[in-house]
């Protein structure tokens, strides 16, 4: 008498302890198609169809379930009574290997069918859940469930980098950036998803930060995923200056599911002080812009700084525009001359005789500590605003 309970078990045995239910009555229709030589029927594949898309819902890998049926298939054989005939049990056999061809040419199919109903309905779900916690507000509280089933656990800290590309990622050669994006900075084992989409042409990355390594190394990742995707649109290395391709800006990191909205605005802000302030870094910290972000916040105060400090210099003779870019350079460059001729491509000399008249016209000394900051903070202002721009 044949076992087919304990060929069922051994077989689930060797392929990793899945349930053996999942072979359903596959091994009587082999036994039967072995005495008979027929092939399986179409409504035992569908059924064998039917069987490897419910193991892909339940997380069956496709490589146990074949080993499964594979295994029934030759511990089965043990069990069978082919007989002394040469011919019968070639016969047989032809049937049973047939039996497995079919079965798991049909188990392969179901499953994948399946699998890509799920990967649809996950990747609509990732779009809903970025869209909501984008949004903010009570909806994106309400998401943080949902986006701890993708593997974002929002009630730790997180952050959102925001990145732009001169041919934006809606580009051909830069489509495949966030699927590449998320493969670089989730986890090991799957378990730190980020959330990775474009919008409006930009790359927006939701993604856990539980240290500063965790945020530096997603700016790194992003650098290597866009040279490998597109090496001809990726531009100079970072920071090697304005001819660079790309930027990123990176939120500030904070727990909750209204922060990600909140660290979203900073990246994009901060995006944009970068442009204006002509910053060559790669990766900008919205952290480190904190102060331009104040200086702009009372537009009637730094208006009314400007004009009070730098305004002398639109009656003076020369270029008021060079006389600011050099008292930026000099800032830049730490006060030192040197540094900031090089900078400017200019002679010590040049700089330190443009500084003294700077001193003269605006009774502000740019070498004194105690003048320093007043110009600074105006300086900063000026470049902010655009308001000595040239041309």
């Amino acid at each position: 008498m044949l076992r087919l309970d304990a060929v069922a078990a051994a077989a689930a045995g060797d392929a990793g302890g899945i349930d053996p239910g999942l072979l359903g009555d596959f091994l009587p229709i082999v036994v039967e198609a072995a005495a008979s030589g027929r092939r399986l029927r179409r409504a035992e594949l569908r059924a064998c169809g039917e069987h490897g898309a419910a193991a892909a819902l339940v997380g069956v890998p496709l490589r146990a379930l074949v080993d499964l049926y594979l295994s029934a298939c030759w511990r089965l054989w043990e069990e069978l009574d082919t007989g002394p005939d040469a011919v019968r049990v070639r016969a047989a056999g032809l049937a049973v290997l047939r039996a497995a061809d079919d079965a798991v040419a049909a188990l392969a199919e179901g499953f994948q069918l399946a699998r890509n109903d799920l990967s649809r309905q996950q990747e609509s779900t990732r779009h809903d859940v970025f869209d909501l916690l984008l949004g903010g507000g009570p909806a994106a509280v309400e998401a943080t469930g949902r986006a701890a089933d993708l593997g974002l656990d929002l009630t730790s800290p997180h952050a959102v980098l925001v990145a732009r590309h001169d041919l934006t990622f809606d580009h051909p050669s830069l489509t495949s950036v966030p699927r590449r994006l998320e493969g670089a900075v989730s986890g090991r084992h799957g378990d730190t998803n980020p959330l990775v989409a474009t919008r409006n042409g930009l790359l927006v990355c939701i993604f856990a930060a539980p240290d500063r390594a965790s945020v530096t190394l997603v700016g790194e990742r992003l650098a290597a995923v866009i040279a490998e995707a597109a090496p001809s649109a990726a531009g100079p290395p970072p920071g090697a200056g304005p001819g660079r391709a790309w930027q990123a800006a990176i939120g500030r990191t904070r727990p909750g599911a209204g922060a990600v909205r909140v660290s979203y605005e900073q990246a994009g802000n901060a995006l944009d002080l970068a442009s204006r302030l002509g910053l060559e870094d790669a990766v900008i910290d919205s952290g480190s812009l904190v102060v331009y972000e104040v200086l702009l916040r009372d537009r009637a105060a730094i208006d009314d700084l400007i004009a009070a400090v730098l305004g002398p210099l639109h009656e003076a003779p020369g270029s008021a525009a060079a006389m600011v870019e050099t008292l930026e350079a000099y800032f830049a460059c730490g006060g030192v001359a040197t540094a900031t001729a090089a900078r400017l491509h200019l002679s010590v000399r040049a700089v330190t005789y443009r500084l003294q008249r700077i001193g003269d016209v605006l009774g502000l000394d740019p070498t004194d500590p105690a003048h320093r900051f007043t110009l600074h903070a105006a300086v900063l202002g000026a470049r902010l605003l655009g308001t000595f721009s040239e041309g």
